[in-house]
């Protein structure tokens, strides 16, 4: 955690705050549609939460999680990896979308990383 370089870490900081924007977008256009929003208020607190570890751990910010949420942070965040990665495999080599999944995966592998050091 404490290797990460500046630059990754940016583009980490980056790639999750685009990702609770995607999401909150995607939660205000669900709840308009009269849509079941569990599942996208469920991956926004997780990430949420996600961001607020990189920040702690990096920029010794503070937070107001509890374990419980910090454990159910980490497993929503376990479990969206693979569908990332899942994506990412099928995207083409040298595309915009690659190089965004890419950064994705990078922020929340470090996610679970600073979630889990939190939590012991």
């Amino acid at each position: 955690m404490e290797n990460v370089s500046n630059a990754d870490q940016l583009a980490s900081l980056k790639s999750l705050r685009s990702t609770i924007n995607k999401l909150e977008n995607a939660l205000s256009q669900m709840t308009q549609k009269g849509a079941n929003t569990t599942l996208v208020k469920k991956r926004l607190k997780a990430i949420t939460i996600g961001l607020a570890m990189l920040e702690n751990v990096w920029h010794q910010k503070p937070h107001q999680y509890t374990g419980e949420e910090l454990a159910e942070a980490y497993n929503v965040l376990t479990r969206l990896l693979p569908s990332v990665e899942n994506s990412y495999a099928k995207s083409k080599a040298g595309s915009p979308q690659r190089t965004l999944l890419e950064r994705r995966i990078m922020a929340l592998k470090l996610a679970v990383q600073a979630i889990k050091k939190l939590s012991v």
